[in-house]
This record gives C-alpha cells, structure tokens and sequence, in this order.
C-alpha cells in the first residue's frame, strides 16, 4: 500500500517525472546564437499502479440481497436508490446523509452483493466489501419475515464469516441487528431465535418495518448515540510510505571486451538519453559531458588509443586525442 488519499485535496507523490530537458536556446553564446542542437528530456518511471475505490461513510448497511437495505435508505435519507423485490437490485454502493431531529448527521452507505463466497470472490461481493472497510458502525439488515425461507441466525453467521475471512480487524467493527419486514413476518419464532443469539453476543437488536417506517426512528437516534462514541480512525495503515526516485549516481564502468573499449553505467545512461548522437553539434556536447564526468580521462588511464573503438552504452565511436 502506497497511500491513501482519504481526505479532501490530499496529495501524494508515488514517483517524479522524467528530468526535463533544454531547448536549443539553453546553449546560445556570443559566438553561437542560434545553436543546432538540444537536450532531450531523461524518461520517466514507469509502474503499474492498482487504484482501489473505496467509499467513506459513517455506517454501513450489510446483509444479503433483498432483505430491503435499499428501502431502509431511501427512508432514512433523500437517496433514491432502485428498489425492486428480486436479489442484486442494487449494483453500485449507494450513499444518503441521515439528519436528526437534533441536527446531528451521519452517512449511511448501502453496501450491496455481500453473499456467502463472497470474500473468495463469488459474485460481485468482493468488490463491495473493501467499501465496508471505511465504515466505522454496521448495521446488520435481516429478513425476518420468513417469506423466502430464509434462517436469520444463519444469515447473520453467514455474513460475519465473510467479514473474517476478508478482514479479521472488520470482522470486530461494531454492529447493530435490524431485523426488519416486521410487518410481513409470518413466524414469529425467528425473531425470537435471532434476538437470543443477539443477547448471547451482546449486540443489541432493533425491530423495524423499512416499508411502513416502524421503529426506524428509535434506531436511527441508537445509531446517532453510537457513533458519538465511535472514533473516526484510519482504516489503511500506511506501515512504510514508498517514493520511486530517478537514478541520480553518476558512477560508470570501463572494461576491455575484444579489444573494444566498453563504457557503462548510471551516469553515462543518462548523458546518452538527453543527447541526439545524429547531430555534429550535439556530439561536441556528448564529448564535452563525458570529459566532466572523467570518462575520456579515465579512458586514456585504462590504456585507450587513437583509432580504438569505445562503445558507450550501445554507441560506438573511434577515440581520436
């Protein structure tokens, strides 16, 4: 993880570009003013980045498809997400501003396509749960009208496995139990089954309707009162922040290789790429930065001769003194 820009305007350099280069100008004297040759710029880093989207919002909404997540947001908030009775209806997290009658606010984010495999990938779950990673409270959203067959303790065991297999520190975020489509609820003993488990893990249950309003406001002004508690804390620790910089040493290499002078190196790379060797001009100044960098001295130390070849980089040229 290189960074995480979490915050409005915030900034991150991951590597610089390229040195830039001079133009013709750069080089104009007294005697030369309108010189033929430039300096190139030096290439750039090139790295291969993964951006991963992740949403920020207070609470999250978590539960399997149609348990009326999307219904509870659009009655909570002026969000208007689609809501359809069939599984997947929503594709995209969708977000909405809860407002108190105190004033307090908080953002709820309605976090879709959580299913058991989701963790490994299954569905489009995977892609959703990273948003759950900036909520600092879940609601857990269950059916417990009965009207698809569905067990509620077992959906709730199935969700929180998916939370730990993805995330151990998610798997701990605090949580609420909505138990919700009271109004439709044809067995009465789910909810009774569902309220116990909660007692035994010490997490507290609401009963509501998301369709006719029904204890929603008793659990939007719960959630209000938790969240005072609940620190804002930054859920992507950057353990050791990385900056990709441009090779700057300035060392080179000399060795003998069939009779050929080889020169090589960081330093010398890099005079080669901000150079054009097409031009006669340019080659006076190719010359002129290998003798300030002690490359023709160290050469004539290492024994080179006029009519020699000496390769520079993957140049040759003939050594004349």
């Amino acid at each position: 993880m290189l960074a995480d820009l979490s915050e409005k305007d915030q900034k991150e350099l991951i590597f610089p570009g390229g040195r830039g280069g001079k133009g013709n100008s750069h080089f104009a004297t007294s005697t030369r003013q309108a010189p033929r040759f430039s300096q190139g710029g030096e290439k750039g880093i090139e790295k291969e980045l993964i951006l991963e989207l992740k949403l920020i919002a207070d609470v999250g909404l978590l539960g399997f498809p149609n348990v009326g997540k999307s219904t509870f947001l659009s009655r909570t908030t002026s969000a208007t997400p689609k809501i359809a009775n069939y599984h997947f209806t929503t594709l995209e997290p969708n977000l909405g501003v809860v407002k108190s009658e105190y004033g307090d606010s908080f953002v709820i984010a309605d976090i879709p396509g959580i299913i058991e495999g989701a963790s490994q990938g299954v569905g489009l779950g995977i892609q959703f749960l990273r948003h759950i990673e900036r909520t600092r409270l879940l609601l857990h959203v269950i059916d417990v009208s009965g009207a698809e067959g569905r067990n509620p303790v077992e959906d709730f065991k199935v969700i929180n496995e998916e939370l730990k297999q993805y995330s151990e520190k998610l798997s701990n975020r605090k949580q609420i139990i909505v138990a919700n489509k009271i109004d439709s609820m044809q067995d009465e003993t789910l909810y009774k089954d569902l309220e116990k488990m909660a007692k035994e893990k010490n997490i507290e249950i609401f009963k509501i309707s998301a369709v006719t309003g029904e204890g929603l406001k008793e659990l939007l002004t719960r959630v209000t009162e938790v969240l005072k508690t609940l620190p804002k804390e930054e859920i992507v620790e950057i353990k050791q922040r990385k900056l990709y910089t441009l090779e700057e040493k300035e060392e080179f290499t000399i060795v003998k290789e069939d009779g050929i002078f080889v020169v090589d190196g960081p330093g010398v790379q890099r005079i080669m790429r901000r150079v054009n060797l097409e031009d006669n001009e340019s080659m006076h100044y190719f010359q002129k930065c290998l003798d300030e960098l002690g490359v023709n001295k160290a050469l004539k130390e290492a024994g080179v001769k006029e009519g020699d070849t000496v390769k520079v980089v993957d140049w040759e040229l003939e050594w004349y003194d």
